[in-house]
């Protein structure tokens, strides 16, 4: 049976007139008979009463309309999910990210793709970099927003860098100084989040490295616990700028300079598979939305070409 058999048949029935189907299939009467005699011997029954007044249905090719519609219908469908799928509207997109990223930086990328994809579904999953790098080089996932690791399973795109920043509630004594000498922070209690990250890697090294052990230490599973600790007066924190700017801007924390420190930042790359070829046109567009990534950081952040 072929769809333009079915479809011979539904224009006849519509019209019940097959000089007029054929003028609307742009065929020849003979062309369109021969297709509606194919499906009848492919079916076993004849499908139309011939008369001097038209084509009309008979019992079995009543039955069979509906079958013959949703058919056609099914198909439209499908070409129009292609036609979507081949411009990028429609879809599948699988983002994996680290979680400070996930929270504070990939809603707004969001924001903008959805605004052109609307249409594409969207997987994304969080966790450590080196967790979501793995993921990527095995194909599982079609881009890792992380920070910068070397694997030789992916290619790397620089998009930014995030930088530690002590925070403090307003009311903290150090909030009106803006600025401190690290080897105050021996008598106050630091707040660390998520033992297995980077960040707490980081700034572990930085007391290290001036000599310095902080009085006591509150450890958290999470940035976002570590800025309500912060606010909540428990002690200090060194977090990466991209939580805390919006927390800054409403006045609920206070970031104080270091000068005694260089500054420590970590780099964001975007990675893909090596070897993933041309991205499909919903990858593609997510990609676009990356070169305008400025567009979201916190107060632009520090973008690198």
């Amino acid at each position: 049976m072929q769809i333009a058999q079915v479809a011979g048949f539904l224009e006849v029935s519509r019209w019940r007139n097959l000089s007029r189907a054929a003028e609307a299939l742009h065929l020849t009467q003979p062309a369109l008979t021969a297709r509606i005699h194919q499906l009848e011997e492919e079916l076993g029954a004849p499908l139309f009463d011939r008369s001097s007044r038209g084509m009309r249905l008979t019992d079995a090719g009543r039955a069979f309309l509906p079958y013959a519609e949703r058919a056609v219908e099914a198909l439209d469908a499908g070409r129009t999910l292609v036609g979507e799928h081949a411009r990028g509207t429609t879809g599948r997109l699988t983002i994996g990210t680290a979680p400070a990223v996930g929270a504070y930086v990939l809603p707004g990328l969001l924001a903008r793709y959805v605004e052109r994809f609307a249409s594409v579904r969207l997987v994304v999953r969080t966790g450590h970099s080196e967790e979501i790098v793995e993921l990527v080089a095995r194909g599982e996932l079609d881009v890792g927003l992380i920070r910068e690791l070397h694997h030789p399973g992916v290619t790397v795109r620089t998009l930014y860098e995030d930088e530690l920043m002590l925070v403090v509630p307003p009311h903290h004594e150090f909030a009106g100084q803006g600025s401190i000498d690290v080897e105050r922070l021996a008598d106050a209690t630091l707040i660390l989040f998520d033992r297995t990250s980077s960040y707490y890697d980081l700034t572990n090294a930085i007391f290290r490295a001036a000599g310095v052990a902080p009085r006591s230490t509150i450890e958290l599973d999470n940035i976002e616990a570590a800025k309500q600790m912060v606010r909540g007066g428990l002690g200090v924190a060194l977090l990466p700028h991209t939580a805390i700017a919006g927390d800054v801007a409403r006045g609920g924390l206070r970031v104080i300079a270091m000068p005694g420190l260089p500054p420590t930042r970590r780099r964001i790359v975007a990675v893909r598979r090596v070897g993933a070829g041309e991205p499909a046109p919903a990858v593609r567009g997510f990609l676009d939305v990356l070169d305008r990534i400025q567009d979201v950081l916190p107060d632009r952040g520090t973008i690198l070409a």
